[in-house]
Order: structure tokens, then C-alpha cells, then sequence
């Protein structure tokens, strides 16, 4: 299928796998790419050594075009930065969106630069800044979101840029990409769809958890960084909520410090990220130590199984989901259910 996306990228297909901190790895970003569509490779859960080493094992396993997420506001995002250049890699997405300059230097260098974005003045000022396309993610999309749907959402930033813009939030099938092509999307970008894959590193145990969950399962709280962050309610999720001020700053040092350990970031470090995410917010004390390492909470879910210690980012598709296809057999499965659905729309009297 022929889009803006495909053509800007150099996919097949205009399916984007988002940059999951530790889901998207290089066994699940390379199957991604083998199977067509756009792999993206997490790195703020890597050190600079891991993500040199990572990008040279997705290259290994693939001849494909594939991406790097970064977050623009890290202490050390000019040297990530760095490495993706020195290893030939042309596509970088951003969950923040990057600044003018940083914008300029990427495209200088023959990089595509997509930054995420969940508001309509968003996408408008990074259009400016020269972002080659935008990811819009609606209020259904799991993570940090906002409360605006992506069916209303979409159509404000299709008609408000002219670049490629790549719906995110609530997609999962055949159905939802032609649906997003029909409100002027390039393509779909979907989390939660490729978690629940064959070729996700994601420990079996969690897996089940997302595939029983509902869609009343999925909640969006701010305990855990004072932002809207959208996943499963687990236990920590329920304890978090009900923890108060001391109990919640004695946890979120704990976790900082096991984060701090295992990035190398200093204190110093680890506080400016938790402050760069506040985004004008009055967080206090816990929640800005509990912003700069909720990785943490991530990786005691997503790489360690423990449901009970970590969070589960989710978006509301994992109330709708029930299989594991491999990477290649969902790319696949959706182009084909694509096919169908623009036949039997063209079909209809």
C-alpha cells in the first residue's frame, strides 16, 4: 500500500511499531521491519553502550528500514543523537517534541524526524521547526496521553499540517487503518498491538495479564508521575492511589535509586529528567523522582514479570485483543483485512 509514510520511510506497508522502553528491542523492532512496516527501537531504557550495541543487532537482523525513539528533553540526548548518525540510522521519533535546532541538525543529517504529539498546536509548531511527518496519539493510547480521542483529534491535525500524519491510539486491525486513511492519515502506529506479539520479548505471565484484561481494565491515573499515564490497574496502580504523601516519596527514592544504578545517570541527572517531564505541573517531590524512573516501574513488569511491583502501560485495544500473532503474520493479517474492507466500502451501494 502506497502512502505518504511508505514513501517517506521506505516501508511496504504504513504500519508503525512504536518505541516501547523495554518492549521495543531489537528481536521485536527487526521482525517488525522484516515484516514491512516500521520498527522503532527504544532507547531511553538503554545506556549509550546499549544502544550502539542495539542498533548493530537490529542491522544484523535486517536489511530494512527501521527508527530510533529518543527523548529530547534527556541530559544526554546529543550523544544518543550521535550514535544514531554514526550508525547510519535515518528515521528518529521523539515522545517530547524536539526543539527547533535539534529538529534542523537531524534533517542537516539526512535523518527523518517524526516527533509524537497529542495536541493540534503541537503538530503546528513542529511543522514549523521542519518535523518530515507527526505521530498523533489520541486519548485511547496507552502511556502518557491526553483526554482527547483520536477520532477527533486526527482530523484537527490532518487539516491543520501538511505533512504525513500517523494516526496512534485505538488501532489494532485492518479496519482501523482504513479507517485512519479515510480521515487523511498516511497510516496507523500501534503499542499495545505489537506488545502482544510472538516476537515481544514481554515475559509470557505479562502477556496473559494483558490478554485477560477488559476494556474497563484499563485506567488512566495520575499516582504514579502526576501525569495522565493510561495502563492496566495492577496492584502497584492501587497502592499508589491510595498511598499518601511520605509512603509515596519513600517508594519513588527506592526506585530511583535502582533506576540510577542501572541507566548510570547521577542524582543530578535523574532529578533534571523528572523536572523536564513536569511540563509546567505542580508535581511534588515523589512524582518528580517517580517521572524520571518510571522505567523502572516498567522494567519490573516488562522484562523482570512482576505485575505486582511494576506498571503495564496499555492503551484501551488490549481490552480487544486475544492472540499472539508473530510480527509478520499481524502486518500481514492487517493489510489483508484492509484489502477487504476498502472492497466491500467500494462495493456498497
Amino acid at each position: 500500500m502506497d502512502t505518504a509514510l511508505t514513501r517517506l520511510v521506505g516501508v511496504r506497508h504504513p504500519i508503525v511499531q512504536t518505541g516501547m522502553g523495554w518492549v521495543a528491542g531489537p528481536r521485536l523492532v527487526s521482525a517488525t521491519a522484516n515484516a514491512g512496516a516500521l520498527g522503532i527501537l527504544a532507547s531511553a531504557t538503554m545506556t549509550l553502550d546499549q544502544l550502539r550495541e542495539a542498533i548493530r543487532e537490529v542491522r544484523s537482523r535486517t536489511s530494512a528500514p527501521f527508527g530510533v525513539n529518543l527523548r529530547a528533553d534527556a541530559t544526554d540526548a546529543g550523544d544518543r543523537v550521535r550514535i544514531m548518525l554514526d550508525e547510519g540510522v535515518r528515521v528518529a521519533s521523539f515522545a517530547l517534541a524536539p526543539s527547533r535546532e535539534l529538529i534542523g541538525a537531524l534533517k542537516e543529517a539526512g535523518v527523518v524526524v517524526i516527533p509524537s504529539i497529542g495536541a493540534r498546536r503541537h503538530a503546528e509548531k513542529v511543522a514549523v521547526w521542519g518535523a518530515d511527518a507527526v505521530i498523533v496519539q489520541g486519548g485511547e493510547g496507552g502511556g502518557h496521553t491526553g483526554e482527547v480521542a483520536t477520532t477527533v483529534l486526527l482530523p484537527q491535525v490532518v487539516d491543520a499540517v501538511d505533512i504525513p500524519v500517523v494516526a496512534a491510539g485505538g488501532f489494532f486491525d485492518g479496519r482501523g487503518l482504513v479507517a485512519a486513511l479515510a480521515y487523511g492519515a498516511a497510516g496507523v502506529a500501534m503499542g499495545t498491538r505489537f506488545l502482544l506479539t510472538s516476537d515481544s520479548t514481554v515475559p509470557d505471565a505479562v502477556k496473559a495479564r494483558y490478554l485477560a484484561a477488559t476494556v474497563k481494565d484499563v485506567t488512566v491515573t495520575r499516582a504514579v508521575d502526576g501525569l495522565p499515564h493510561r495502563m492496566l490497574r495492577t496492584e502497584l496502580v492501587a497502592a499508589l492511589e491510595d498511598s499518601g504523601r511520605a509512603r509515596a516519596l519513600v517508594h519513588a527514592v527506592r526506585r530511583a535509586a535502582g533506576f540510577r544504578k542501572l541507566s548510570g545517570l547521577t542524582w543530578r541527572q535523574l532529578v533534571h529528567d523528572g523536572l523536564a517531564m513536569r511540563h509546567g505541573k505542580d508535581l511534588s517531590w515523589s512524582q518528580v523522582l517517580l517521572a524520571a524512573n518510571t522505567p523502572m516501574l516498567l522494567k519490573a513488569s516488562m522484562v523482570d514479570g512482576r505485575t505486582d511491583l511494576g506498571v503495564m502501560a496499555s492503551g484501551q485495544v488490549a481490552g480487544v485483543i486475544g492472540d499472539l500473532p508473530s510480527c509478520a503474520e499481524l502486518v500481514e493479517r492487517i493489510m489483508k483485512e484492509a484489502d477487504e474492507t476498502r472492497a466491500r466500502l467500494a462495493a456498497s451501494p
